[in-house]
């Protein structure tokens, strides 16, 4: 859910100011059947895109019990899987190899206001408007999230904004490897700040991942946002 205000900004500039002319007619034809494209032609263009993930040989999956118990010789080894799994309750765990990621919840955090909470969809598609900002408001995404069965390996956030069409934001961050726990994690993205001005405003196209160092998915969202003058009112 982050934005680069100059790129969303500077590609509607682009659009009015370039006229058409013989040598490029055919591509601007091309592009406008681009942007007429379905919501969902539009995730899947961006999968096409996305760079072809390479997954790194980390060697047989094992228990989180076999974890524990190797290289018990390895002093450092040792002090440092006793800090990760010290609270881990080895019974509750079993011999589960696949980690397994549960968000649990999902809230837009802006200064001054109310937390805005978004229902996690079963199929990952918020029907309708899911939520609106404010442009040139300040926000965070925050969530909480629990692990089960196994230690989830390099946790990550993607998440990319379409806008008629035309990709205007692209962003990941690692959230990072932790333990299987009863109790639920929280984590909170950096902070940004929506674009502001007319070419800003309006309706607006996303998606959201969950995935770790597997290139597992947890969580996917495919939804619409809007950006207004103000949190409540029409664009």
């Amino acid at each position: 859910m982050g934005f680069d205000e100059k790129s969303s900004t500077s590609k509607e500039n682009a659009e009015v100011k370039t006229p058409p002319n013989e040598e490029n007619e055919d591509e601007l034809q091309g592009e406008k059947i681009h942007r007429t494209t379905s919501e969902s032609s539009v995730y899947a263009t961006e999968e096409d895109e996305e760079e072809d993930v390479k997954k790194i040989d980390l060697g047989p999956q094992v228990t989180l019990k076999e974890q524990f118990e190797k290289d018990k010789d390895d002093e450092s080894l040792r002090r440092w899987k006793e800090q990760l799994l010290g609270s881990v309750d080895f019974d509750s765990v079993g011999e589960t190899l696949e980690p397994d990621v549960k968000i649990v919840s999902l809230a837009i955090i802006s200064p001054g206001r109310p937390d805005i909470l978004l229902p996690i969809p079963e199929n990952g598609k918020p029907k309708g408007l899911w939520f609106t900002l404010k442009e040139g408001s300040r926000y965070s995404l925050k969530f909480t999230f629990q692990v089960s069965n196994n230690i989830v390996s390099g946790l990550k956030y993607s998440n990319t904004v379409w806008k008629t069409g035309v990709k205007v934001d692209s962003s990941k961050e690692m959230i990072g490897t932790f333990s299987p726990q009863q109790e639920p994690y929280t984590h909170e993205m950096p902070e940004d700040t929506t674009p502001s001005g007319m070419f800003a405003r309006g309706s607006y196209t996303a998606k959201s991942k969950f995935v770790d160092d597997d290139n597992k998915c947890y969580l996917e969202i495919n939804y619409t946002f809007d950006i207004r003058k103000d949190w409540n009112s029409t664009l």
